[in-house]
């Protein structure tokens, strides 16, 4: 958005401890003078109300969430407050201010949830959430449609599949991979747990789907549009691809819940599975079909799966090495990924 031009406001919610660090390089940076960060809570209308009435945006993209599935079962009532609640409080203050915004809901593949029968799943999908966040997602979404239609506001869905980068979370499966398998190279930590290793997800580079809800804010009416790769792979193929990046000789042995992944070089146990990390309702297959958003948007993800577990694993294995470095002053080997 700053290298389009825009003047970025972005709602921050107070906190004791620092939780900006994947925007610090912005702050202060006279290369982004038009970046202020305004605090604020999706689950207070009063500030909401106080922000959208000073600012009077031409856009607004809510892309703020509880957004971990598996915690979204520990803390239901937060998720649907901030989550799905969270939509509303905003979709209202715009219809009370009679804003003439442009409003972007973040929708998820997860409010498919768990499929039946359909290879792809599109804009005519039914839904079939199997999580509080899910469950969220889905009543932000209907809620956006309802708005739109009953009050005239121009309210787009964009429903994202997974969409990864060096920014996304420590504790989502992704960045999990990446990290721990840098680590495990360079002896930081003994294994990397995992749970299930079967499920299947529509992969893509956040930085291609950030492109695309631009361009569905664009679009000469407010409609709902998937953004997908239209490719599933799984947590297994997920891991191997990294893995073979950091030059491990991966092979699995075992079943079920004694699997393990032996880095079968040094003959050590490198991956083992977890299964407090599996999901109380487990969502097998998701795999978007984003043919809407190619014809009527002309867009497209450039990056594919392995450029896309490259990309993440560069950044992390740099953070390892970092990592490692503060803690032992010990040289460390490149390794050309």
């Amino acid at each position: 958005m700053l290298k389009k031009g825009y003047l970025v406001y972005g709602l921050q919610r107070r906190a004791s401890t620092p939780n900006t660090y994947r925007i610090d390089h912005l702050y202060d940076n006279p290369k982004f003078p038009n970046f202020v960060t305004i605090y604020g809570d999706l689950s207070e209308s009063s500030s909401l109300l106080n922000i959208l009435s000073q600012i009077k945006p031409d856009e607004i993209y809510n892309l703020g969430a509880q957004s971990h599935v598996q915690v979204s079962f520990d803390v239901p009532e937060y998720t649907a407050n901030v989550t799905g609640l969270g939509a509303l409080r905003l979709l209202d203050v715009v219809r009370h201010l009679k804003l003439p915004v442009r409003y972007y809901q973040a929708s998820s593949s997860e409010m498919f949830g768990k499929v039946s029968n359909e290879k792809y799943q599109n804009e005519n999908t039914p839904f079939n959430p199997q999580s509080p966040y899910g469950l969220s997602k889905v009543f932000a979404y209907h809620l956006t449609k309802i708005y739109r239609d009953s009050y005239h506001i121009f309210a787009s869905n964009g429903i994202l599949f997974n969409h990864e980068s060096p920014r996304r979370g420590i504790t989502f499966v992704t960045r999990k991979i990446t990290m721990g398998l840098s680590r495990v190279k360079l002896g930081l930590q003994g294994t990397l747990k995992l749970g299930n290793l079967s499920s299947q997800r529509d992969w893509g580079y956040a930085k291609d789907y950030v492109e695309g809800i631009w361009k569905i804010i664009q679009y000469k009416t407010p409609e709902d549009f998937v953004l997908a790769t239209g490719e599933t792979h799984t947590v297994r193929q997920f891991v191997e691809e990294a893995a073979g990046l950091l030059k491990f000789n991966l092979v699995w042995k075992g079943k079920g819940g004694k699997e393990v992944g032996i880095d079968k070089k040094r003959n050590k146990t490198i991956i083992e599975i977890d299964p407090s990390y599996f999901r109380l309702k487990e969502v097998d297959y998701l795999l978007g079909d984003a043919s809407k958003a190619k014809k009527l948007l002309n867009w497209k993800p450039k990056v594919n799966f392995r450029k896309l577990v490259e990309i993440m694993l560069r950044n992390d294995f740099d953070l390892a090495k970092k990592e490692l470095k503060l803690g032992r002053k010990v040289f460390v080997k490149k390794i050309n990924i």
